[in-house]
Formats: structure tokens, C-alpha cells, sequence
């Protein structure tokens, strides 16, 4: 077996393999046949075989309606604090007319009201371009997959504006308050709110391990909580309907209902069917044939 050249792979020869295998599937084999090659040339005796460790547990923490409340009203009303350096005040902390956290308010609301992943919210744009999820205002949908990318195991499928989301979002744009991105941060649309999100979360006060996927969580527990079925929740979400069940499905009102009712009720006594067979004859005492089931 001929293994020279096998570390000559580059780009180009990984992206010719894309029409066959997807992406990382290329790379993983590429390094594979590397690690062979090294193996073969007798730069190290083995391979190192690495024990994954067992997943853990998926995440369960959303919020509730109060706890969402708090998290925008401390993103909008928050000011940028600054210490004066001369004159009377000096030395002091004060509060400017700046407010740098209301970028995160919009990334919050879409998070809450549609479920998209942060991604998907950040490059998020009223204008159809290549690279971006494009929403469009006029029909109400939200194109979450970027256009000009090929679908991913994500399920970044399009999925409809609530009436309530679709105003503010012409809101903005019709006020001139986004320009290319619905989250911007100085006219510039935002890679990523973590250090942003991390910081509101603390202004708010919020309990535990609150992360812009928490808003995801959420929007899929108040699905689940309101009743909506869950091939539409999935749907909705971007979310196959197993991984909804599985996660999820325990905040939907019907989960065990019949087992909680049935805890209560009383128990019905087996009584057999009996079905009359023979008519009885006038002032006869004739026994009846019956027939059980």
C-alpha cells in the first residue's frame, strides 16, 4: 500500500471530497490516513485512543415570565457607568446617557419569541444578502438558515413571526434604530452577546446558569406549557419531535395526566358479561341459557 503524499492534502482536496462526505467527515478521514502515514514512516509506535467520556445531562434551566421580565427591563433602563476624572466630582462613579445593553433586548425578544439559536439571531437582517438569515417584514418569516449556505443536522428551517415579534421588528427598521442586522452594537452587527448576556444576568439578579441558549430552552417549555402539539412545537423550533419529547415533553399539560387521575379513582370490579339467550316463558320457571364472554 502506496501511503507517500498523504499529508499533502490541502483545502482544495478536502473541498473536492464534499460532493461525496460532508465536511468535517473529510477531515476526520484526512487525519486518519495522516495518522497512518506516521504510523508507516515510524514516527510513533501507535495510536493514542482517547475514552469519551459519557454525555451529561441536558440542561433544564428557562425561565419564567417574571424572570424574562426582569432581563429585559435591566438590559433597557441600564446606563453606562463612568468615573469622573477632575472637577468636584472627581473620582466618582456616575451614570451617562449611554445605554449599552439595549442591542441585547432585541437579541432577547427574537431568542424568546422564536427559539433560533444565537447564531442564527446575530446574523439575523431585513435585507436578503448572502451570509445572513434573512426576515422577511412584508410575510412575516423568519429564514433562519443563512442564505447561501447548505442545511446543516441544525434544522434551521424557516419558521413564522409572531404578530407581537413582527411590530417591533418593523419598529426598528422603520425608525432607522437597525441598518444591515437586527442586533448591532455601534451600527455594527455583533459576533457574539456572551460577555453582554453574562452581564445583564447579573444586573437582573437571575438564579443559576442562565446563557443566551437559555432562551431557546424557554421558548420550547412555554410551547410545551401552553399545550401547542409538539409536531408543530418541533416545527416551529427547528427541533426534531424526539429531542423535543425527550427534553421537554415532561412541561406539557397532558404528560401523565391519566396516571395522576387514575391514582384517585376508584377500581372497577370485574363483573362478567352475561347475555340472556332463552326468553323466559310466561309464568315459566325454565333455567336460562346464558353464554359468558
Amino acid at each position: 500500500m502506496r501511503l507517500k503524499g498523504l499529508l499533502s492534502f490541502n483545502a482544495a482536496k478536502i473541498d473536492s471530497m464534499l460532493g461525496v462526505v460532508g465536511r468535517k467527515q473529510a477531515k476526520s478521514t484526512v487525519r486518519s490516513l495522516a495518522a497512518k502515514s506516521r504510523q508507516y514512516r515510524g514516527q510513533h509506535h501507535g495510536n493514542v485512543r482517547v475514552t469519551v467520556p459519557p454525555k451529561g445531562p441536558a440542561r433544564d434551566r428557562w425561565l419564567r415570565r417574571n424572570e424574562a421580565a426582569k432581563l429585559l427591563r435591566a438590559c433597557w433602563r441600564y446606563r453606562e457607568k463612568q468615573i469622573v476624572h477632575r472637577g468636584k466630582k472627581k473620582g466618582q462613579r456616575i451614570e451617562t446617557h449611554k445605554r449599552p445593553l439595549r442591542h441585547l433586548a432585541r437579541f432577547i425578544l427574537i431568542g424568546l419569541y422564536t427559539g433560533t439559536r444565537a447564531g442564527a439571531i446575530a446574523a439575523a437582517s431585513p435585507y436578503q444578502d448572502v451570509g445572513h438569515s434573512f426576515v422577511d417584514l412584508e410575510q412575516g418569516i423568519f429564514h433562519r438558515l443563512a442564505t447561501g449556505k447548505l442545511p446543516t443536522k441544525k434544522r434551521q428551517s424557516p419558521a413564522p413571526i409572531p404578530p407581537r415579534l413582527l411590530a417591533h421588528m418593523r419598529r426598528w427598521v422603520r425608525r432607522g434604530l437597525v441598518t444591515s442586522h437586527f442586533v448591532e452594537w455601534n451600527g455594527v452587527p455583533v459576533k457574539s452577546v456572551k460577555t453582554a448576556f453574562r452581564h445583564a444576568v447579573i444586573l437582573a439578579g437571575l438564579p443559576g446558569k442562565v446563557i443566551p441558549h437559555t432562551l431557546r430552552h424557554t421558548a420550547a417549555t412555554w410551547l410545551m406549557q401552553r399545550g401547542v402539539p409538539m409536531w408543530q412545537a418541533s416545527g416551529y423550533l427547528g427541533m426534531s419531535v424526539p429531542t423535543l419529547e425527550t427534553v421537554y415533553g415532561h412541561h406539557h399539560p397532558d404528560y401523565m395526566r391519566e396516571a395522576a387521575q387514575a391514582i384517585t379513582s376508584k377500581q372497577q370490579q370485574n363483573v362478567p358479561l352475561v347475555v340472556s339467550l332463552v326468553e323466559p316463558e310466561n309464568g315459566g320457571t325454565k333455567r336460562k341459557k346464558t353464554k359468558r364472554f
